[in-house]
């Protein structure tokens, strides 16, 4: 399969998610920056898949992620790091979108599971990402980091160098 077959355009993830449902698949999603992939990212997003039949995931685009991070983030593309997620085996799709908050995007995805990592709670998880899940059926799991790896600690090892 061609990975980049993978990347679903904002505006075609309502009919993926609805050509899912009436597979009856189990829908799993997460979202986030990604922005240098790593162990702790391809273990969580193992981790997510193994929830549902499928795994989507979202992905800030390059203006969320200034709003997150700063201005020197994203050190990668958003059509890249959407590529590279992609070509993941756990990974069954994978959509840009352009907020800093994944709330209108778990809207559409509708997902059946959002999973997130453990350094959230249900209560410091963002209430409206929240609300769009549990709106459409979904339940919250959260599971855990692999303690010491993250984008931000990589970043910095790299410019100690």
């Amino acid at each position: 399969m061609d990975f980049r077959s993978k990347i679903i355009a904002w505006d075609q993830l309502p009919a993926w998610r609805a050509a899912l449902r009436a597979s009856g698949k189990k829908l799993a999603v997460t979202n986030g920056c990604f922005d240098i992939l790593h162990l702790g990212h391809v273990t969580y997003l193992e981790n997510a898949r193994n929830f549902g039949d499928a795994l989507l995931i979202g992905v800030n685009s390059d203006a969320a992620v200034r709003g997150l991070k700063g201005p020197t983030r994203p050190v990668n593309s958003e059509t890249d790091r959407a590529s590279v997620l992609a070509a993941l085996q756990s990974v069954d799709g994978v959509c840009i979108f352009a907020d800093t908050t994944a709330t209108k995007f778990l809207a559409a995805a509708q997902p059946d599971f959002y999973i997130k990592g453990g350094d959230y709670t249900l209560e410091t998880l963002n209430q409206d990402e929240r609300r769009a899940v549990e709106a459409a059926g979904g339940k919250i799991i959260l599971v855990p980091f692999v303690p010491g790896k993250s984008t931000t600690a990589l970043l910095e090892k790299i410019t100690r160098l």
